[in-house]
């Protein structure tokens, strides 16, 4: 998926959210992944690229606020550990295999009637849903 910088920078503006070197440190490793990956997993590959002053502590913190920002997707496939993934804008949803972590975008929703009744149902008002499918997917279960 690899992003230009100046793309990363603007994907942050657009966001409310100020573009630092550290910031766009972690955006830039997200965009080079093609699933998704941990906060331990990016700092690794930071540190790798001589990203020395980037601290675990802030691959965390930032990954919260570009996840509370909605720059990024959250994923919770993993145990104890959520994992990240650089998405694109629009609204949709996760195919996530168990065994290799592929992740799939999944763009068809037909959720909203049915999101909108079990809210009503229970007394909510429905201002948003994600979905995460997890499973396998054909070349694990061909392997």
């Amino acid at each position: 998926m690899g992003m230009a910088s100046t793309d990363l920078e603007a994907r942050l503006r657009a966001s409310g959210v100020r573009p630092t070197a550290q910031r766009l440190a972690v955006l830039g490793e997200l965009a080079a992944e093609p699933n998704d990956a941990t906060a331990q997993v990016l700092w690794q590959r930071i540190r790798e690229r001589g990203g020395r002053r980037v601290g675990l502590a802030t691959v965390y913190r930032t990954l919260a606020l570009l996840h509370e920002h909605g720059v990024i997707d959250a994923l919770s496939h993993h145990d104890g550990e959520r994992c990240y993934r650089l998405c694109t804008g629009a609204h949709h949803h996760h195919l996530v295999c168990e065994s290799c972590h592929r992740v799939v975008e999944v763009a068809e929703c037909d959720l909203d009637p049915w999101v909108a009744g079990v809210a009503r149902r229970h007394g909510f008002v429905a201002r948003a849903h994600q979905v995460e499918i997890s499973g396998t997917c054909a070349s694990c279960r061909a392997a």
